[in-house]
């Protein structure tokens, strides 16, 4: 995997090429070759994500390449996610330390969140929820969503829970790296098991949603992944079902459940038609978030 040029720019191309001749498959973070070769060589080199055009003609040195070539090469031979290699994953520019004891951090939630910290989309539910003195993430893997929560809802204190003690090992370091630690709380448990009495002003989740099918289908960057945190029954929604089931319980009178689920829009409404979802589209999905207050509960 020997790049004809000592440049960056010709490292990022070379190693691009390779990954479509390997037929690799994406969605961590990245959604093609160019992409996936590029956050690689920046993330080995230590250079900022935003940084490929500025670094562009830049020589590497012998170990610098080096370096690279072996992540390249680990990427073909495992099929494992870049984010697992380099252990780093990014939601709206916030860096997180990922492994193989969580799911690489890919929420449309996130996006949703961070444009409202930006201010580049508004939404007025949130905004209502600006004062928010507590704030829930459930199924927080990495605890990627609690942590963004926090610096959104700067008054809040966030719980987050994660049934899986190896995710909440990555969740604590993630939280500590962000200096946070005052203002959130792990929790160990089953969706709400461990939160008894507890009420929040916002409640986050992205949970796992994947159906059968498509479990027994995935590509092998996938199956890398936990698959407690990606299968949930045999149409991906029993976990969704679970959570509103409970979540009145815990929701303040203003109150409100923020949920990813995938592709399960035209199943849930079927079977909850009493429910008036608001649906929140982003770049890339349509019809994967919902946001429920807790007066829509039936």
């Amino acid at each position: 995997m020997k790049a004809k040029s000592g440049t960056l720019g010709a490292c990022v191309e070379h190693g691009a090429s390779c990954f479509e001749k390997a037929s690799l498959a994406y969605g961590h973070g990245t959604g093609n070759a160019f992409d996936e070769a590029a956050f690689i060589v920046l993330e080995t080199l230590g250079l900022p994500v935003d940084g490929l055009a500025a670094h562009w003609k830049r020589k590497l040195s012998t170990a610098e390449h080096e370096a690279v070539t072996l992540i390249f090469k680990a990427r073909i031979d495992t099929r494992k996610p870049a984010s697992y290699l380099v252990h780093k994953a990014y939601i709206g520019g916030f860096p997180f330390y990922v492994d193989e004891r969580v799911i690489v951090p890919r929420s449309f939630i996130g996006e949703i969140l961070c444009n409202q910290m930006d201010g580049d989309i508004t939404y007025s539910f949130l905004e209502k929820q600006e004062n928010a003195g507590a704030v829930l993430d459930l199924c927080t893997g990495s605890g990627c969503l609690a942590i963004i929560a926090a610096l959104l809802f700067s008054d809040a204190q966030v719980d987050a829970v994660d049934l899986s003690p190896d995710a909440l090992a990555v969740a604590k370091r993630n939280v500590s790296d962000h200096g946070l630690e005052e203002f959130m709380t792990l929790h160990e448990g089953d969706l709400f098991a461990p939160l008894v009495g507890k009420k929040y002003d916002v409640i986050i989740s992205n949970p796992p949603y994947v159906d059968a099918d498509a479990m027994a289908d995935l590509p092998p960057e996938y199956s890398c992944e936990p698959a407690m945190a990606l299968a949930s029954g045999n149409d991906g929604l029993d976990l969704v079902r679970c959570i509103l089931r409970e979540a009145p319980a815990y929701l303040n009178d203003k109150g409100g459940l923020l949920c990813e689920i995938g592709r399960g829009k035209a199943l849930l409404e079927k079977e909850y038609p009493d429910i008036s979802f608001l649906w929140l589209d982003t770049e890339e999905s349509s019809g994967e978030v919902f946001w429920l207050t807790k007066d829509q509960f039936p």
